[in-house]
């Protein structure tokens, strides 16, 4: 048997129930937002810019628009 069954079979059964109930949810969690592969089809999009702007110039435009100073 594993150390984590080990560990939860030691445990009241109130917490058992505890631990069942995070996994669950965690499980539905890893369901719901499932780890894909990163695509790049964003590349090259502010190309036209670069003569405008350098890319330190652009992240800080882009932060003061998250925060809305913009």
């Amino acid at each position: 048997m594993g150390a984590m069954e080990d560990i939860i079979k030691e445990l009241r059964p109130e917490f058992q129930r505890k631990v069942q109930d995070l996994a669950a949810s965690l499980l539905d969690r890893q369901k719901r937002h499932p780890r894909r592969k990163p695509r790049f089809d964003w590349a090259g999009a502010l190309e036209d810019m670069k003569d405008q702007y350098t890319s330190v110039e652009l992240q800080h435009r882009i932060s003061r628009l998250r925060v809305g100073d913009e």
